[in-house]
């Protein structure tokens, strides 16, 4: 057996943890400086390597490498723009060693407008063909809504014009400022534009000073729902099947939302089939022992204020409107993993300032 090992190798520990990442990685982290440095078979000697020890770690990380001097690499972990998954970026380079010859940055940095010029599909993305203007909504005064104009888009070019203006904004106001600071993105032409042109260097200006407004309005704000009453709700759906729900109606109609911009909502899949795509008995305690268990991390008095919930369709759907989206991404990735094997599971975490996709449940 022992001479089975030396002809084939040890086979790489399983990757459980950052510690286990990290810990793989400094193990091989010279080898990879080399073919970084030496710019050749990148895809093959580095990242065909890296990618699938971070997949063992979870589903999300994606990354970028290359040279930040003469010799030190530069290896920037990214979300991708994948709200839910940033927290797990981050975590990951908080617990990153320090080694010899390597920058470990998570998320994409913001970088200076002359330092931001790409060219996709033959087209290019810099300060030159690339303005802004805000558009101010009356009904929802905090939503940072901003139409970015391409003087070169036409209907022939609009998707390949609206990814690459994406990939530039992410660049250039770096990765979280772009999830963070804008609401609402719209990319168009010059001939559609409705207001005066301001040029994309100004934009990072713009937002930051939105962004500061926002937060000297909304800081401090708490709401307690210790003494808020829940609404049940039945409707009949186009199936005939119920749907129930429990939702805070008294929630609905706080006038202050737009501190709580993030929506967090998870799905449980269940077998209804034999009880009109509701769940079973066994299933409804299940849920609603999960659910127990969201409540005691998600807090309101912590800024995770629970809307409700619904069950229809053989799904069950939790909501929360949070402050930040960095609790509730783990909270529900971790409630995932532990009741993969009772339920199907999907979440999403996105921004809604003004809650709107529960204008369903609110009395018109």
């Amino acid at each position: 057996m022992s001479f089975l090992k030396n002809i084939f190798g040890k086979k790489d520990e399983p990757i459980n943890s950052y510690a286990d990442f990290w810990s793989w990685f400094q193990k091989n982290e010279k080898v990879f400086f080399n073919v970084v440095k030496s710019r050749q078979n990148i895809e093959k000697g580095f990242f065909d390597k890296l990618s699938p020890k971070l997949a063992e770690l979870k589903d999300g990380y994606f990354y970028l490498a290359g040279m930040d001097d003469d010799n030190t690499v530069e290896l920037v972990f990214t979300a991708d723009g994948n709200t839910k998954n940033i927290v797990f970026v981050e975590e990951l380079v908080e617990q990153a060693p320090e080694i010899a010859g390597w920058k470990f940055t998570s998320l994409k940095p913001p970088l200076d407008i002359k330092n931001v010029s790409i060219n996709m599909s033959g087209y290019d993305f810099n300060g030159d063909n690339l303005f802004f203007y805000s558009n101010e909504l009356a009904d929802y005064p905090d939503e940072i809504d901003i139409s970015i104009v391409h003087t070169d888009l036409t209907e022939d070019n609009r998707k390949i014009i609206g990814n690459g203006t994406y990939i530039f904004l992410d660049n250039y106001l770096g990765e979280l400022d772009f999830v963070n600071n804008i609401d609402n993105l719209k990319v168009i032409g010059r001939q559609e534009a409705e207001k005066d042109l301001v040029p994309i260097a100004k934009l990072k200006d713009f937002l930051n000073w939105r962004q500061k407004e926002f937060i000297e309005k909304y800081e401090g704000i708490r709401y307690d729902t210790d003494e808020d009453e829940h609404s049940m709700l039945e409707a009949e759906l186009e199936s005939g099947n119920k749907l129930f729900a429990v939702v805070n109606t008294q929630l609905l109609e706080w006038d202050s939302k737009a501190s709580h911009p993030w929506i967090a909502a998870i799905t449980f899949k269940y077998d209804g089939s034999n009880n009109n795509a509701m769940p079973s008995e066994d299933d409804y305690e299940s849920l609603n022992h999960i659910e127990e268990s969201i409540l005691q991390e998600l807090l309101d008095k912590d800024g995770y204020l629970y809307i409700g919930r619904q069950t229809a369709n053989n799904e069950r759907d939790v909501y929360f409107a949070c402050k930040d989206f960095r609790k509730p991404s783990k909270v529900f990735y971790k409630i995932q993993r532990d009741y993969s094997n009772k339920f199907e599971i999907e979440y999403d975490i996105y921004k809604d300032k003004y809650w709107q996709s529960f204008e369903r449940f609110r009395p018109h």
